[in-house]
């Protein structure tokens, strides 16, 4: 990768590292307080998988959420709070390929995201007991969930043009994509109707993979989850990479 590459990276890193109380702090923050208060309401009264409380099933789906959510944060504000005060053309000047642009901007979200969901696990288990039985799935729907949220947030924060859009997208799609996708239940509590809708849900399958990684223990095969959710990531990345090629929204 060239010099190029590796200042933009540097500069989206530093984006978000100079203000960590307001995009670690705060992240972790919430993902507490929904521990608490789920975990106070329901710990005595439900348990998904034998052996293994309430309060630490909610656990990787919190911290997968908010892998997710801090990703497609990360990678969407710093875009179009470029194009709003103007600086993007300092971006696109510089003789930057539109893969390296993009890498740069994807790494930097997949970097937020997972020092997030570490923040919160490192907080969450002085509240609960987890273990991590295999690590390596829970890495690699981390860094799947990842990319495929900090695609987004780079489509998302081409699209837009002004902070109202973006704001919809989060409200109306990032939202409901998390909320019904098994950070808070088991789908097999669900309705056989409302189970199939959870099904067609890709975020359900990196939720679902990534508990497998911490208990053993799932919904559906991890492989099945990893076969939904890697077509995911190459399609919105090409999709994300079209745009970028074709300045959508940027040189226009």
């Amino acid at each position: 990768m060239s010099g190029g590459f590796r200042t933009l990276l540097y500069k989206e890193i530093l984006r978000f590292w100079k203000v960590l109380v307001q995009t670690l702090g705060a992240p972790v923050l919430t993902a507490l307080l929904y521990l608490l208060v789920f975990s106070h309401v329901l710990s005595e009264h439900v348990q998904v998988y034998p052996g293994v409380s309430y309060t630490a099933f909610l656990m990787p789906g919190l911290i997968m959420m908010s892998i997710q959510q801090n990703a497609f944060a990360n990678s969407s504000s710093s875009l179009i709070q470029s194009k709003i005060t103007g600086n993007i053309v300092f971006v696109l000047l510089p003789p930057i390929s539109y893969l390296e642009f993009f890498l740069a901007y994807l790494a930097a979200a997949v970097l937020r995201g997972l020092m997030v969901g570490l923040g919160v696990l490192l907080v969450g288990v002085l509240f609960a007991h987890v273990e991590l039985l295999h690590p390596l799935w829970i890495l690699l729907f981390a860094l799947e969930a990842g990319a495929v949220f900090g695609c987004m947030g780079v489509m998302a924060g081409i699209w837009a043009s002004q902070y109202d859009n973006l704001a919809a997208v989060q409200n109306f799609v990032i939202m409901p994509l998390t909320f019904l996708s098994g950070v808070f239940f088991s789908i097999h509590s669900l309705s056989p109707f409302w189970r199939d809708i959870t099904h067609l849900n890709p975020v359900f399958y990196m939720i679902d993979g990534f508990r497998y990684g911490f208990f053993g223990q799932c919904d559906v095969d991890p492989w099945l989850g990893l076969a939904v959710v890697t077509p995911c990531a190459l399609l919105l990345s090409g999709l994300t990479l079209a745009m970028l090629k074709t300045g959508y929204k940027l040189r226009h």
